[in-house]
């Protein structure tokens, strides 16, 4: 049965919706930046730097993107009233399944354009880098840090995210120590930020032949990939650089030359590694990458002008700033402990369906400001 009134109400809602999003983008102020780059590519020497080229067309899509999202709203918005004005016109109540899914697909995308309206920080739009560390306890810690590990890699293969591993510590029994992925996509950083922190896992341990309840801990680490133009200030005296033969799998290139890298940033206690790449220089070279990437984001979040300000151990996540919880038994739930935002069915969650949480942390934050 047609509910004309209800359907009216709930388009006027969601043009001031789209109308407050307008505003929230300022779609003008990207289509003259638009405009700029597109300039910018009818250039001669445009492919003179196919580096710069790259970033200018890459930045060219994500504007044409946002942009045709938001004018796909108002057209969604504007058929749909069309198909409301048909349908009261001729009586037609066929067509109230259909308005009813119009109208779900239209709240689904505003609810995803706002979202990505959240993502206003300065590396927001940058790849990520992610780390995972087990925690105190063993195989129970290691098994859950690979559970983690498998979950993200899932979550990246629905958004269509590139996954390259540069670095893996792998227990010669079960589960990973320690692994850490660049993840590359359209705001992979702004989307993944709230992740860090510790996540807690309370289940049944498979390696415990009593059947005994155990509860365990990984810690999970983020920072933006930084761009190859942004310089970074680091004073060689202020570094560790070590290096050691790698291990796991990699090839003919793993535990024959001390390929692997790690380096130590002495100030802050900050420690990153890799091993994946074909050569100590070319572990070297992401190593750096990372650590610049690390001290960018502890800069940002301390609001410190300098690099050389940032001061105090922070080679781990502290075990007190637990963010979410996994329970298994004796009931199932997943739960995030900042927005109180819930699933209760686990294995969807560990099948890498964590867009509620990633969203409402997005909210939150927001909110917080």
């Amino acid at each position: 049965m047609l509910n004309i009134q209800e359907y009216k109400q709930k388009l006027r809602n969601m043009d001031e919706k789209i109308q407050n999003l307008g505003v929230s983008l300022d779609t003008d102020r990207l289509q003259k930046e638009l405009e700029e780059l597109e300039k910018k590519t009818m250039q001669e020497d445009f492919w003179n730097d196919s580096s710069k080229a790259q970033t200018i067309l890459q930045k060219s899509k994500a504007l044409k993107d946002k942009i045709e999202a938001f004018n796909n709203l108002e057209e969604k918005h504007e058929e749909i009233e069309i198909l409301l004005d048909m349908a009261v016109e001729e009586n037609d109540e066929s067509l109230d399944k259909e308005i009813k899914l119009e109208l779900k697909d239209l709240s689904e995308n505003i609810e995803k354009l706002r979202i990505e309206t959240l993502l206003s920080g300065e590396y927001d739009k940058n790849n990520a880098i992610l780390s995972i560390h087990a925690g105190a306890g063993g195989l129970d810690a290691q098994d859950w840090a690979e559970m983690l590990l498998r979950m993200y890699l899932r979550w990246c293969d629905k958004r269509g995210f590139k996954v390259k591993t540069l670095d893996l510590i792998r227990d010669t029994e079960a589960g990973v120590k320690s692994v850490t992925l660049l993840i590359k996509g359209e705001n992979a950083y702004g989307y993944l930020k709230g992740e860090k922190g510790v996540h807690r896992l309370v289940r049944i341990s498979p390696f415990d032949s009593s059947g005994k309840r155990h509860t365990s801990f990984a810690s999970i680490d983020i920072m933006p990939e930084i761009d190859e133009n942004v310089n970074v200030n680091i004073n060689p005296v202020d570094l560790k650089i070590d290096t050691y033969r790698a291990g796991g799998a990699g090839g003919q290139h793993v535990n024959t030359t001390d390929s692997a890298v790690r380096i130590t940033h002495i100030p802050t206690g900050v420690v990153v590694q890799c091993q994946n790449e074909r050569s100590q220089h070319m572990n070297r070279d992401v190593a750096m990458k990372m650590l610049m990437s690390k001290l960018i984001e502890l800069k940002e979040a301390e609001n410190k002008e300098k690099i050389e300000d940032i001061k105090g151990d922070y080679s781990q996540i502290a075990w007190g700033s637990q963010i979410r919880s996994y329970v298994f038994n004796p009931y199932n739930l997943v739960k995030d402990h900042r927005t109180n935002a819930e699933i209760g069915n686990v294995g969807s969650v560990m099948d890498g369906n964590i867009d509620l949480y990633i969203n409402e942390y997005l909210k939150w934050k927001k909110g917080q400001k």
